[in-house]
């Protein structure tokens, strides 16, 4: 029997990650509410008590995820996260086998390096993602985050973090509708349009102004 990480990798087409269309926001279900309470399992950035919860789902893959993390997140962080108001908690969707790997190399190193771990990732994505060996690239951007040839061995061979990785995956896909990276959900309802750094801003404004 295959593992569960492989069929739902299998079964699921890779969608080009790329902005949602915009549409008008539906207020959560019971059930979306459901999916995206927070749990054991994931990594938040920010004061766990923030009354705004950001859920995005990301591909470390992915370009468009990489620019967020570069140009968009910091100053949110700065307005947002930094000052209690919001919490960030990212959920992986990984588009691709190398991004199903980083994946669960970033839930190897301690909880408390995990964003920034995830930062080196996406800042050295195309080292990673257009290596020729990229096992090998990714051992090396691995030690920077304290994860030795051992533990990186084993990490890799993780059977239960690739379940968890691609189980990530297929929640979103099928029962959030999630088809592109990075998708965003703020207090359950879902972000529409291009992440920008003015239409989030906008966004969490009015989640605020009803919190």
């Amino acid at each position: 029997m295959r593992e569960i990480w492989f069929v739902a990798l299998m079964a699921l087409a890779f969608a080009m990650a790329q902005p949602a269309v915009a549409d008008s926001p539906k207020p959560p279900s019971a059930v979306t509410s459901s999916l995206l309470a927070l749990n054991k399992e994931d990594r938040i950035l920010g004061k766990p008590d923030a009354p705004i919860t950001i859920v995005e789902y990301a591909s470390l893959s992915c370009p468009h995820c990489a620019e967020f993390e570069k140009t968009v997140l910091p100053q949110l962080q700065k307005k947002w996260i930094d000052t209690g108001k919001a919490k960030l908690v990212l959920r992986d969707f990984p588009l691709d086998g190398p991004a199903l790997q980083a994946s669960v190399l970033a839930r190897c190193v301690p909880a408390n390096r995990f964003y920034p771990f995830v930062e080196t990732l996406f800042g050295a994505q195309e080292e990673w993602v257009l290596a020729k060996d990229q096992k090998a690239a990714l051992a090396r951007i691995a030690r920077l985050g304290g994860v030795g040839p051992k533990e990186f061995d084993t990490c890799m061979s993780n059977k239960g973090l690739q379940d968890q990785v691609a189980q990530s995956r297929l929640v979103a896909s099928q029962q959030l509708n999630v088809g592109a990276t990075p998708t965003f959900f703020i207090n359950g309802t879902k972000f529409e349009g291009a992440p920008t750094q003015e239409a989030l801003d906008q966004a969490l404004t009015a989640a605020a102004a009803k919190s």
